[in-house]
């Protein structure tokens, strides 16, 4: 009897391994699959047109501090499509998210790329209009 329920909560164990990994890597390549950010908030409420205006500076400044443009560019197109056309586009370009959510990433050579949330999703205390 007592081996019965040692084998069962390795089961579980191994379920909830199993589970894990399903969720996290992409199908056994060790690629993790892309997911939105958690949700977060801006220190201060902003409206649409602000966001926008702060993700065109990130994306217009980003490259200066170093990385790949190419890269960049698969960041940018990745970030701002639906979660299953960005997986394909980090995978793609060789990109390798630390974070599902895409905030540390590094190309193949090892370059890291850091992504602000507010380029990823939108704050929960953007100001709304009508």
């Amino acid at each position: 009897m007592l081996k019965k329920k040692h084998y069962g909560f390795l089961w579980i164990i191994s379920c909830q391994a199993q589970h894990f990994l399903l969720n996290n890597l992409n199908l056994g390549t060790g690629k993790k699959i892309i997911r939105k950010p958690k949700p977060w908030k801006h220190p201060q409420p902003i409206t649409r047109s602000q966001l926008m205006q702060l993700r065109e500076e990130f994306w217009d400044t980003a490259p200066h501090y170093g990385g790949k443009k190419e890269i960049w560019d698969a960041l940018r197109a990745a970030a701002e499509a639906d979660l299953e056309l960005a997986q394909a586009i980090v995978d793609s370009a060789g990109i390798i998210a630390q974070n599902t959510d895409m905030t540390i990433c590094y190309d193949e050579s090892g370059t890291k790329y850091e992504l602000p949330k507010y380029v990823l999703s939108e704050p929960t205390n953007m100001i709304r209009f009508g």
